[in-house]
């Protein structure tokens, strides 16, 4: 059996062994100060720098969007910016993340969230998006999936620290077959919790981590509950709603999924999610574009697939480009 951390792009994604060491150098109290200066150069993609050796948590915040109100939206926590790649990035983006488009998802699903009963957080990470809608929507019952363990046990300290545990349960498997048991690394060692790992990639070692289906889960879920879906898989979309085409089917959830250029099999996408009625849109920075196909940006890796028209969302204040 191979292993993906032995992979080229494996070995690169942790600068071939150098990255640990390069982390702690920049977020030294001798080095971290000198990197803010640096953020105003061109070509320094914020988000990837380090956050100060020192810092305990950060504190996020997501929006509404269209409300008339400007402080319509909520707070949380996230810890461990040391750690945590969100973390480090609502640093850098003072509360925000710093990319555009990520930080429109985030306020994009907020906002569709409004009148909803059940978020899956499919590939959970930290709990980034289990905490803001939570934080934002108190009444919404959320499922958060992490199959990694040391990232699960961050995303359980993220929880108990936003006292959220009554509102979210963490599942700590993986969505795809329901036949197939996974074994996965702990995910502790190199510079950052890994946010890469997916139920199609192989490893040699590892815990074992069980799946389940989509269609599965929705057996507790009552006809008439309005559900949404995030989906952050590293390109196994396709297996999560291929084991969930009776979700879909029932419950016709909004989806923000992540499509890579790289992994994804966008024609085999469409046809699993077409004769449930889908809308494609890609998500941009600010607005989402209506697209008839999808094909993966190499800008933008956020699509929001859902059965309402372009005019729906833009009657609802969500920002549409034909």
């Amino acid at each position: 059996m191979g292993d993906y951390r032995r992979t080229y792009l494996g070995r690169r994604q942790q600068w071939f062994g150098l990255k640990p060491a390069a982390k702690r150098a920049l977020a030294s109290p001798l080095i971290h100060p000198l990197l803010r200066p640096a953020t105003r150069l061109p070509g320094i993609t914020v988000g990837r720098l380090p956050a100060p050796a020192h810092l305990a948590e950060v504190t996020g915040r997501v929006q509404v969007i269209g409300s008339p109100d400007q402080d319509a939206g909520a707070e949380f926590v996230l810890l461990r910016p040391d750690r945590c790649e969100i973390a480090k990035e609502m640093y850098w983006g003072k509360g925000r993340r710093p990319s555009a488009s990520d930080a429109f998802a985030l306020d994009l699903m907020a906002t569709r969230a409004a009148g909803a009963d059940v978020l899956l957080d499919i590939g959970a990470y930290t709990g980034i998006f289990s905490l803001a809608l939570a934080a934002a929507h108190p009444g919404l019952r959320i499922h958060a999936f992490e199959m990694v363990p040391a990232v699960a046990d961050a995303c359980a300290a993220n929880i108990e620290r936003n006292d959220a545990g009554e509102q979210i349960t963490l599942h700590r498997i993986g969505v795809g077959d329901p036949d197939v048991v996974l074994s996965v690394p702990c995910g502790d060692g190199g510079s950052a919790l890994p946010s890469f790992y997916s139920v199609d990639m192989e490893f040699s070692a590892g815990t074992e981590v069980s799946c389940r289906s989509l269609d599965g889960f929705s057996e507790q879920f009552e006809p008439d509950d309005r559900v949404l879906l995030k989906v952050d898989v590293e390109g196994a979309e396709n297996t999560v709603f291929g084991f969930g085409q009776q979700l879909l089917a029932a419950h016709r959830p909004e989806i923000l999924c992540e499509v890579l250029p790289a992994r994804a099999q966008p024609r085999e996408l469409e046809a699993l999610l077409a004769p449930h009625g889908y809308q494609f849109y890609l998500v941009r920075a600010g607005m989402l574009e209506h697209r008839q196909r999808i094909v993966p940006d190499d800008d933008y890796r956020d699509w929001f697939f859902s059965p309402a028209a372009r005019q729906e969302l833009a009657a609802d204040g969500v920002p549409v480009l034909d």
